[in-house]
């Protein structure tokens, strides 16, 4: 066929670098910089939170007086939960850590609602706006929205757990990147710091990303933990969520495995081979 119309080829490359109707593009345009807006509002919250910046705790920070102003910024409760674990810490990550264990009141709200405007992005794919794989979109999206629906609202017991704001934080840095990315992508441009960040980012927060998802879903397995003993002591749909989250948390470890090393390989593709840093990538 290649034989009969050589042009063809050509034109279906341009049509493909034409990207999406003008209108589409400033849609998501405008969509990508929301969502990183809303990414770093929620890593703001959670640092600040964390590090006390704004001076809750201590009341000493020359933040304080104008970032608990910020909409939405409330004093996180002071549920400073005790653990064994702070024995196996040093002295000084002791606050941090108590922190941690607040989070969820602090930035649980904020994070529910950024994330679950996610839900565009499959209708983004369905509509043919965006090239992504619908399964890979689905499954993406899906993971998140059981995590903040499905686990950390439903059990309180998460609430408290400091794994939590692990999780949001590896969750915001590398949203707040990925849109930028996105954004400046659909502008015509790639900026050098963020195609690396992008690319590289991935070898810490996916570890500490996914291992916190996993152990958050632990926390909400009844005692003894995994096992088949769970349904003698619940109702029947109780006892099937329980099993749906075991099998959730054994998949979750290979699954890690099948991204980290996907993201590797695109790694790869994308500034390995002699790539100059800032060119054109040839896979996206």
């Amino acid at each position: 066929m290649a034989s009969i119309k050589e042009i063809e080829p050509e034109q279906k490359q341009t049509r493909q670098r034409r990207g999406p109707p003008p209108l589409v593009k400033y849609y998501l345009v405008l969509y990508n910089i929301l969502s990183a807006l809303g990414w770093s509002y929620v890593l703001i919250c959670t640092l600040v939170h964390l590090f006390d910046l704004d001076g809750t705790h201590t009341k000493t920070s020359a933040l304080h007086a104008w970032l608990t102003r910020i909409p939405y910024l409330p004093a996180a409760r002071k549920l400073f939960a005790t653990s064994k674990l702070e024995a196996q810490i040093p002295v000084w990550a002791v606050p941090v850590f108590r922190r941690a264990t607040t989070a969820y009141a602090r930035v649980g709200k904020q994070t529910a609602f950024v994330q679950s405007w996610a839900t565009l992005e499959v209708l983004h794919v369905l509509l043919g706006w965006v090239r992504s794989p619908l399964v890979t979109t689905l499954i993406q999206v899906g993971s998140r929205l059981y995590l903040v629906w499905g686990v950390t609202y439903l059990f309180p017991e998460t609430h408290s757990n400091p794994f939590y704001a692990s999780m949001v934080l590896s969750w915001s840095i590398t949203e707040v990147v990925r849109y930028s990315f996105y954004a400046c992508n659909l502008l015509g441009s790639e900026p050098s710091l963020l195609l690396f960040l992008r690319y590289t980012l991935f070898y810490v927060l996916y570890p500490t990303g996914a291992s916190s998802e996993a152990f958050l879903i632990y926390a909400t397995i009844p005692y003894p933990g995994l096992g088949f003993s769970h349904s003698f002591a619940y109702d029947a749909l109780a006892a099937a969520h329980i099993y749906v989250r075991q099998v959730l948390f054994l998949v979750w470890w290979p699954g890690l495995y099948v991204m980290y090393t996907h993201m590797m390989k695109q790694r790869r593709k994308v500034l390995g081979g002699g790539r100059t840093l800032g060119a054109k990538p040839k896979t996206l």
